[in-house]
């Protein structure tokens, strides 16, 4: 009966357009129909913010390199990865992505909960030159992220984009955008504000240069918020394996 049916529409061009089309809006609603109940299928979880405007320009970086191809952001509910990694990954600690950077692949180890585990130096050392750290690596070197310098005129606009697909960007944060992502790498500057905005962001001097706004800061400054934004400190092993 199916054969008899694909054989009826291949000969059929107008038929055959048809059933393409019903294919492809059955695809395009299974993916797009999940988006407008956002608000009732991902639980909400205390702690998770949106991006600093640094750490959106360093996550920009970490999309632009590539770097989900090698590691990803996904702790699997398995005794063996919560042991190693923590806390298995949850929904809304990626809900202020825009892709989420889950995934499977791990030539590199899985970085969702890397934040604050090696120190702004460690992170720096390494991305230069990552053998030096860990001989067995595979990974390239990114030291010219220390040469490239950070432009910082359009952030604000950028978090706008970010505030039209729903991430809760205010008004006084994208007022701030560009002086938040000057002082977020800046050792001098009075961070009170941006904290009270963005809890548990890494200030300070990040890559080592204090004097520019580098790549480099905001590649660190991403790295070390990952999986920082939520507290799992009282969650014992046993309680995510049952």
């Amino acid at each position: 009966m199916f054969y008899r049916l694909h054989q009826f529409a291949e000969q059929r061009a107008f038929i055959l357009a048809i059933f393409i089309l019903l294919t492809v809006s059955v695809g395009g609603l299974v993916q797009i129909v999940p988006l407008f109940t956002i608000e009732n299928t991902i639980e909400r979880v205390q702690g998770v913010r949106p991006y600093t405007p640094l750490e959106l320009a360093g996550r920009n970086i970490y999309i632009r390199e590539g770097c989900y191809a090698c590691h990803s952001q996904q702790i699997r509910p398995l005794r063996d990865e919560v042991e190693r990694y923590g806390h298995y990954s949850l929904a809304a600690e990626s809900m202020y992505d825009h892709p989420f950077q889950w995934g499977s692949k791990r030539t590199g180890p899985d970085l969702a909960r890397v934040g604050g585990r090696y120190s702004n130096e460690w992170h720096v050392e390494h991305l230069i030159d990552p053998q030096a750290l860990v001989p067995p690596s595979v990974m390239p070197s990114y030291a010219f992220l220390l040469e490239n310098r950070l432009e910082a005129r359009d952030i604000a606009d950028h978090l706008r984009a970010n505030r039209a697909v729903g991430v809760p960007y205010t008004d006084e944060m994208i007022e701030n955008a560009r002086a938040d992502m000057i002082a977020q790498a800046d050792p001098n500057a009075d961070t009170t504000d941006l904290l009270a905005r963005y809890p548990k962001a890494m200030v300070g001097n990040l890559d080592g240069n204090a004097a520019t706004l580098t790549e480099m800061d905001a590649l660190v400054a991403y790295l070390q918020i990952l999986g920082r934004m939520v507290d799992f400190t009282d969650v014992r092993i046993e309680d995510l394996t049952q």
